[in-house]
């Protein structure tokens, strides 16, 4: 009964917040059909950026959706995104249709252009689209780096760092390797 009260809700702010989203941002703000976001998850237009949300999408506490810069952020419908998810859009981010992300992952299509005349401190960035499949499963702790392209129905380890294309029906996973190395504190017979 609680979870029950909890989703109705969530589903209640959510038309809430977005009706009054569209009011302010009219030519850049679409949704359709029931949104199922946590009341403390932030979705932020700001400097001509679009967010387009399809059908049935979830955001979970601590989410956040940023669109700046004029970019594009797309999210097809049936898809949820877990406890702190972070998407970052200054040129284009499609998310497929449904896409599972696990918490804490943080998606991005833009880096600090270090190269410029003051560093990055000059505010300039590098952009390149990001885009994952339609039910495509993100494992928690994953970082989607800019001009990443997942294919449809692939798997993504846990604390994965992509950059780079990956087909359609990938498990990604990078294995680390632990090193342990025990030191003789002069206390050993």
């Amino acid at each position: 009964m609680r979870r029950f009260i909890f989703n109705l809700v969530s589903v209640l702010f959510s038309a809430v917040k977005f009706g009054i989203m569209k009011l302010f941002h009219f030519h850049h703000f679409f949704y359709s059909g029931i949104q199922r976001f946590s009341p403390n998850t932030e979705v932020v237009i700001a400097e001509g950026g679009t967010i387009r949300l399809g059908r049935h999408v979830r955001a979970h506490r601590r989410s956040k959706l940023l669109a700046m810069d004029g970019g594009t952020l797309e999210i097809g419908s049936n898809t949820a995104l877990g406890n702190g998810v972070s998407v970052n859009c200054m040129e284009s981010i499609v998310i497929g249709e449904g896409v599972q992300i696990g918490p804490d992952t943080k998606i991005y299509d833009h880096d600090h252009d270090y190269r410029v005349p003051g560093g990055i401190g000059a505010g300039k960035f590098v952009t390149a689209p990001v885009t994952i499949g339609d039910n495509s499963w993100i494992g928690c702790n994953v970082i989607i780096l800019r001009g990443t392209s997942i294919g449809k129905n692939c798997i993504v380890g846990a604390g994965s760092v992509l950059k780079g294309a990956y087909p359609a029906g990938s498990v990604i996973v990078q294995k680390r390797q632990t090193t342990v190395t025990v030191y003789p504190t002069g206390t050993e017979k």
